[in-house]
């Protein structure tokens, strides 16, 4: 099982977003602790990033296999995030 680690801005995302907002988003992180590349996640082209779809937001993450860990870089609106 994986560890997330949130990058500041993801962590203050979570916490300013709506209630039910953040419960999704913290769902599909749960989820990504099991299943890190899951089936609606997709590489970004040309970097070394995935990325994870809640409703219109998008979760930005790294997967480091060897420290078993998942780096949230970032998560916001869909249209500001990439």
């Amino acid at each position: 099982m994986f560890e997330i680690v949130l990058s500041n801005q993801a962590a203050k995302f979570i916490k300013k977003a709506d209630k039910i907002l953040a419960k999704k988003l913290i769902q599909k992180l749960e989820s990504l602790k099991i299943d890190p590349v899951g089936h609606d996640s997709k590489r970004i082209t040309g970097k070394d990033l995935f990325r994870a779809r809640v409703g219109d937001h998008r979760i930005l993450y790294a997967v480091r296999y060897k420290e078993n860990k998942i780096l949230v870089e970032k998560i916001d609106h869909r249209e500001r995030v990439y």
